[in-house]
């Protein structure tokens, strides 16, 4: 493989980006990375949105760029279908009842998915099974801090590996 000088890459398919974001939704900080802390990924293999991930395409190190994705290209449209009401004498006494907490649900196979319960009736929990960003706009301001070739293993066992 022929290596580039990491100041010649550019973000594209099996490369490992280093970034740092602010993250705003309904005009409120949600999210920041601190510059000891950056973001890594594998660009092209959907470890980030996919909105986020086209609109990287093509920047250089020391790049910086705004980025609004909608629902569809973030975390998808509100799926109003995706609730769930559970009996109250099914939850576990160490998990608060009460409204706005996330609770992890595992289903027969073991596989899990983040729940957060929106309304208490007396004998009922109703749950939001939509990621709690679902159906947002979300606005990003993103920095490219560092890029480098995805090492085979790497891109083969499909996340940045550290040394």
């Amino acid at each position: 493989m022929n290596q580039k000088n990491d100041q010649e890459l550019t973000v594209q398919d099996n490369i490992v980006v280093t970034m740092d974001y602010v993250l705003n939704v309904d005009g409120e900080l949600l999210e920041k990375t601190e510059s000891n802390h950056p973001v890594e990924f594998i660009q092209g293999l959907g470890q980030i949105i996919p909105g986020l991930e086209r609109e990287m395409s093509g920047m250089r190190i020391g790049e910086s760029k705004e980025v609004s994705v909608t629902p569809e290209d973030g975390y998808g449209v509100l799926d109003e279908e995706a609730y769930a009401e559970i009996p109250r004498e099914e939850f576990p006494e160490d998990i608060p009842v009460e409204q706005g907490v996330a609770i992890l649900l595992r289903d027969e196979d073991g596989d899990e998915q983040e729940a957060h319960i929106v309304e208490i009736e007396e004998n009922l929990v109703r749950l939001n099974l939509n990621h709690p960003l679902a159906g947002k706009d979300l606005h990003f301001e993103v920095k490219v801090v560092a890029l480098r070739e995805a090492s085979e293993e790497e891109i083969l066992h499909g996340h940045v590996h550290h040394n």
